[in-house]
């Protein structure tokens, strides 16, 4: 009897390779049955099981806050204060100080390129009014025009955080940021000059980063699932957020092109105070839900070339030819004639 051997090959796709391993004399003939030339080896059973079968691979990953983001002063004057290393930093709060007058975070995506005065225009007004509003400014309403109402406003800001008040929103007077900052480096130390590169901040969000291979990009699924191994043993939660566009070459010849890859944990607490750690993670290539499987080893390789198993009853065995799913956790999805869930199949055992 000729019986068959698979291995699931992991890689860019979820197709699946099978090498098959004949232990008996050819594959004559055209019926369904296998070549009865050669020994039957001892079998045992197994039920056919209704279930979900999923595809994962695992890849090397690096938890920390992210990929830091300068900031560069934008005025004259003397750095007198920054903040400490690792500090979160939220909306309105000081970053750092030039001459004793406070650079405070203001959210946003929108550059402040120039400064803003009465009769001016644009995205960038509304960036200031969202700020200030939700500092509990008031007396304006939030739009692209920058009104006296506005300048009123901003004087009296200005006057709150110790600064010239002239009523001109100044872009050196904040720093921008999508989100509340931590300090993830210090360039600058109190008394030198408050230009170049000042300091770099992150997010307050410990993710995931992964130099996928380009070759698994297939895995690369925003929102898919992912498991992250911590370097304790244990394992939380996960999930793909975002995915890079552009290959980065390796820094050997040999060594693959990748891309980014950013899974982020819900559950923070789990990570304890690891920061920069390695970390193992597993992705999902691929799932099926609610199919029909059995084990890998009930597959054989029948005489016709095709690929069947051997059903077992209380009256017969017959082999049948079945079509093959996704192969997952030593097991195969299949369909076939008179393939039900709690059908039992033959296994050598």
């Amino acid at each position: 009897m000729t019986r068959l051997r698979a291995a699931v090959v992991a890689g860019s796709t979820i197709l699946v390779a099978m090498a098959v391993v004949a232990v008996s004399v050819g594959f004559g003939g055209s019926g369904a049955n296998p070549s009865s030339d050669s020994a039957a080896p001892s079998l045992a059973t197994a039920p056919v099981t209704r279930t979900t079968l999923t595809q994962t691979q695992q890849v090397n990953g690096t938890l920390g806050y992210g990929t830091p983001v300068r900031v560069t002063g934008r005025g004259n004057g003397t750095i007198t204060w920054l903040s400490a290393l690792g500090a979160v930093v939220m909306r309105g709060q000081r970053v750092y100080e030039v001459d004793d007058r406070p650079v405070s975070l203001f959210y946003g995506g929108h550059p402040f390129y120039r400064p803003l005065r009465s009769g001016d225009s644009g995205d960038d007004v509304r960036e200031v009014e969202k700020n200030l509003d939700a500092l509990g400014y008031t007396g304006f309403t939030i739009d692209t025009k920058y009104t006296a109402a506005t300048a009123t406003v901003v004087r009296k800001w200005q006057k709150d955080r110790n600064l010239t008040q002239t009523g001109v929103f100044d872009p050196a007077a904040v720093v921008l940021a999508p989100a509340a900052v931590r300090v993830a480096s210090l360039d600058r130390q109190p008394g030198d000059p408050a230009n170049g590169q000042i300091l770099s901040y992150s997010g307050v969000t410990r993710v995931v980063q992964i130099p996928l291979d380009v070759a698994l990009q297939s895995l690369a699924k925003k929102g898919s699932a992912a498991t992250v191994m911590l370097p304790d043993g244990t394992s939380v939660a996960g999930a793909v957020t975002t995915v890079g566009s552009v290959a980065v070459a390796g820094r050997l010849a040999e060594d693959p092109a990748t891309i980014d890859l950013t899974v982020t944990v819900a559950d923070q607490s789990k990570l304890g105070t690891l920061d920069k750690a390695p970390v193992t993670v597993t992705l999902v290539s691929a799932t099926v839900q609610n199919v029909l499987t059995v084990p890998v080893a009930a597959l054989v390789a029948l005489a016709d070339g095709g690929t069947g198993v051997q059903l077992v009853t209380d009256s017969t065995d017959d082999y049948v030819t079945v079509q093959l799913g996704m192969f997952a956790n030593g097991r195969v999805q299949i369909t076939g004639d008179g393939i039900v869930e709690g059908t039992l199949v033959g296994v050598p055992s």
